[in-house]
């Protein structure tokens, strides 16, 4: 079968895909057919050598797949063959807090991940995916799609009524917007391009700021919510966007802290200050990936896919997730 690999140091250009061995599967296992992979920064990470975890000297890359179920062994209950599925992110986290072992069970980072032909999983670090989704649509689910899920049903659930600030258009915005919508939520986007907030506005955005010509975009979240802040903020810039987050939060707000892309620091002075919390996340359960996908079958929200790459173009895709031109995601067609 084919798939890629990417050895450490190696720059983009050096990903290839090889002829690995066919997968074999054990009795609890499921072997799965995968027709599509998607993007997230955290792929970016990986295969520029700065994944802040150890990971494999060689390794199949991405997180975010679909596929088929083609074989099941023989003490699997619950899967069939022609199942569509998708695998966890965490090969390891069912239910309850992550816990640190658990980080060593993430696809395409520390172990290999979706892109390739044919993979092997143990039943449960799969799960059937709504039937109104297209394989290219349920592989922006594992990663982004259950991240926002966590922190937009956590530990201060968002309610109907509450305002949602989401930072960018990237995979991870835009499933904030669709789903904060589907919850009652008012929700605000920022982008640097006017004709992604167009888009955002066709999506449902009830307001859209652009950073650009709107630099101090904390001021204009402000007068938006009259003066009373947000009470959600998904925060994937990093450092150097964090500050503005806060102060477009109201006090006892909760910031999403996601994405990393922009470094910087903050004084702890305006956390104390204002007293929202900050709470880091990486993906979700198994248990949280199934509540997800009920709310999905109900809502009938469909991923937005911004382009289609064939299998080969994987180092393409890679190029463009950098250049962070996309509305949405950026999916790899696989089969």
């Amino acid at each position: 079968m084919k798939a890629y690999q990417y050895r450490m140091g190696e720059p983009i250009a050096a990903l290839q895909i090889v002829d690995l061995p066919m997968p074999s599967f054990g009795p609890g296992q499921v072997l799965i057919k995968m027709h599509a992979a998607s993007l997230n920064f955290r792929d970016l990470l990986v295969v520029t050598g700065q994944f802040p975890r150890v990971q494999q000297e060689v390794i199949i890359p991405l997180s975010d797949g679909a596929g088929e179920v083609v074989e099941v062994g023989s003490r699997v209950t619950t899967l069939k063959r022609g199942d569509r599925v998708t695998p966890l992110y965490c090969q390891s986290w069912m239910a309850g807090e992550m816990q640190d072992s658990d980080t060593a069970w993430s696809l395409g980072g520390c172990i290999d991940g979706v892109a390739a032909e044919y993979l092997t999983f143990d039943e449960m670090g799969v799960l059937k995916f709504p039937d109104h989704l297209s394989y290219e649509e349920a592989a922006t689910l594992p990663c982004a799609g259950l991240t926002v899920w966590n922190s937009l049903h956590g530990p201060c659930p968002l309610s109907a009524g509450d305002t949602l600030l989401t930072l960018g258009t990237g995979g991870v915005s835009i499933h904030a917007l669709q789903m904060a919508r589907a919850a009652g939520a008012e929700v605000i986007v920022t982008s640097s391009s006017d004709e992604k907030l167009a888009r955002a506005k066709a999506l449902g955005a009830d307001h859209v700021i652009n950073y650009v010509t709107t630099p101090d975009w904390d001021v204009a979240v402000r007068e938006i919510t009259g003066g009373r802040g947000v009470d959600h903020v998904i925060e994937n810039g990093g450092g150097a966007t964090l500050l503005r987050s806060i102060k477009s939060t109201k006090r006892g707000g909760w910031i999403h802290i996601i994405g990393l892309i922009a470094p910087g620091e903050i004084d702890p002075v305006h956390i104390l200050l204002t007293g929202v919390t900050l709470r880091g996340k990486e993906v979700g359960s198994r248990e949280m990936f199934a509540a997800m996908n009920r709310s999905l079958s109900h809502s009938k929200i469909r991923p937005v896919v911004d382009k289609l790459f064939a299998f080969d173009q994987l180092p393409e895709a890679l190029v463009e997730l950098g250049a962070g031109n996309h509305f949405g995601k950026l999916v790899l067609s696989i089969a």
